[in-house]
């Protein structure tokens, strides 16, 4: 559809998460041999790329989102060399491989920090952000960890606090400094001079941090809390006017793009949690100089109504300008869109409508492993909880482990992912064995099978894979939108619940098939029963 170049424009990358996605040497735990072996399922599917979550060295306090050593694979997951193997058996297969890339903060266990920590002269003294006590020996400022409790950690020996914006074990890095962005520019060069084909950056907007160390304001009154924690979480009650989305951050993003742009065909991808994230998301991503694209959490949130995705589209056609964005519903911090979204729904025509949605919209995007089965979040009992984010928050935040269980191959006990008799680092969800990729595999009516023609129906249409996308008024119970290329010119129309629905077009045309759901058409009167999509073909 695209060229090598630009293969990121409108492709479909599909989120691995390694802990749980295959586990090759009967340990409990998803690997880099695992996740090779089953690259070939992966590109049955149709999608362009892979992301993968991190895989590097880590004391795994965040599951590796805490990195002691940016350019090695921690043992649990293999070795360097498997992740080559990796790297070039998706690229036989036609596959790019993007990696995750956490660079606003390392684990304390990383050398940087052990160094930086020992006194306030050594030479990366400067590397983390550091600040005296108030005179009364509190924290600076009033800044949060999204973890809970203060971002600040006193430490004996400099007697100073440090910041982190998660755990205490995850201390940010000073972004002020040239040689920390210098050393994190070199460190994703050596992965891009690996062969890596794009990074998802971790927390894009968090790397700059207020130099002055203001406070915070409070989330006035009545105003919606729109960072992507949960509102039972203090964090969402302040406006991150001063911790995250700096302006310096600009600066850094055009570094970065430099480096990319000196390996022809690379792209980045963002996470962007904010208090306006469509702004944001435009922002970074405008100009063609800084982010690829972007991701926010406007999707992968809990409203889901026909309006609420309007209200979302509306607002960024209105932002984007030349901004490209990159869509979700679900990833490994959300709980899964099949449950957050489709709770009482359908179980199976559900998913496959949603993704339908997702499909179509103006924008790459991102499917998270057993999406393409519909796998709704799993029960994980608070004695198995691993997250130390649900941890903190149990029980009206359970966590991020529901979305996180080991992705069933088979059905059986250990759902493929290990061997029988193996207890995973997860439990495997009884609910998901029936949803197995063996039990879906050749079932043409399954969420798997869906999810293949989908993508083969959006390969086959331009217009869907990268062309201009036009709201469409079809009433407040439906979405429909237009996708426009050269000479094709889609209306797409999606009734998201179970009730039976009707809509008088703007004018008609000539359904199209392939993709699985049933249209009916007459003259501009369209019919759509339960969790149904329409694709429309009209004159230009």
């Amino acid at each position: 559809m695209q060229d090598n170049l630009t293969w990121w424009r409108g492709g479909v990358i599909y989120q691995i998460y390694p802990r749980s996605f295959m586990d090759a040497n009967g340990d409990g735990i998803g690997d880099l041999p695992g996740i090779t072996g089953k690259l070939d399922y992966v590109a049955s599917l149709g999608v362009d790329g892979i992301w993968l979550s991190p895989f590097f060295t880590s004391p795994m306090a965040d599951f590796g989102y805490d990195v002691s050593d940016y350019r090695d694979v921690d043992p649990m997951f293999g070795t360097l060399d498997d992740f080559k193997a990796l790297l070039a058996r998706a690229h036989e297969l036609g596959l790019k491989v993007m990696i995750d890339q956490v660079i606003s903060h390392t684990s304390e266990a990383h050398p940087w920090f052990q160094e930086s920590r020992a006194d306030r002269t050594n030479a990366r003294a400067d590397w983390y952000v550091w600040a005296d006590p108030k005179p009364d020996g509190t924290p600076p400022n009033n800044w949060l960890s999204i973890f809970g409790g203060s971002a600040w950690t006193f430490d004996s020996r400099r007697q100073q606090y440090y910041l982190h914006n998660f755990l205490a074990s995850q201390p940010d890095l000073n972004f002020h400094h040239p040689e920390v962005r210098q050393a994190q520019l070199d460190n994703m060069r050596f992965w891009l001079e690996l062969g890596v084909d794009g990074f998802r950056l971790d927390t894009v907007n968090f790397y700059f941090h207020d130099a002055k160390l203001r406070d915070n304001p409070p989330v006035p009154a009545g105003e919606a809390k729109t960072l992507g924690a949960p509102d039972s979480n203090p964090y969402t009650w302040q406006r991150h006017v001063h911790d995250l989305s700096r302006p310096e951050n600009l600066d850094f993003l055009r570094e970065l793009r430099a480096l990319m742009d000196a390996f022809p065909g690379t792209t980045t991808v963002g996470e962007i949690g904010d208090d306006n994230p469509l702004e944001r998301m435009a922002e970074y991503t405008a100009g063609g100089n800084k982010l690829h694209m972007a991701y926010t959490f406007d999707l992968l949130n809990a409203p889901h109504s026909p309006a609420y995705i309007r209200e979302v589209l509306e607002r960024f056609q209105r932002l984007a300008g030349d901004a490209w964005p990159c869509w979700a519903l679900s990833n490994h911090d959300v709980v899964r869109s099949a449950t957050r979204w489709g709770a009482g729904e359908d179980p199976v025509a559900y998913p496959k409508v949603t993704l339908a949605m997702l499909l179509s919209l103006r924008g790459s995007v991102c499917l998270y492993q057993g999406e393409e089965l519909g796998l709704p979040e799993a029960e994980v009992p608070f004695e198995r909880l691993q997250d130390p984010y649900g941890k903190v928050l149990w029980p009206e935040f359970k966590g991020r482990d529901g979305c996180r269980t080991p992705l069933p191959w088979e059905h059986m006990a250990s759902g493929g992912f290990t061997a029988e008799g193996v207890e995973p680092w997860l439990p495997v969800e009884a609910s998901h064995l029936p949803l197995a990729v063996s039990r879906q595999q050749d079932d043409r009516t399954s969420v798997l099978a869906a999810t293949r023609r989908l993508l083969a129906f959006r390969r086959a249409h331009p217009a869907l894979f990268d062309g201009d996308l036009e709201l469409v008024d079809v009433g407040e119970a439906l979405l429909g939108f237009i996708r426009e290329k050269d000479d094709e010119r889609l209306l797409c129309v999606f009734n998201l619940d179970g009730e039976a629905r009707q809509t008088t077009l703007p004018q008609t045309g000539i359904p199209l098939d392939g993709h699985g759901f049933t249209t009916t058409l007459e003259g501009t009167m369209l019919q759509l029963p339960p969790y149904q999509a329409a694709f429309i073909q009209l004159d230009r």
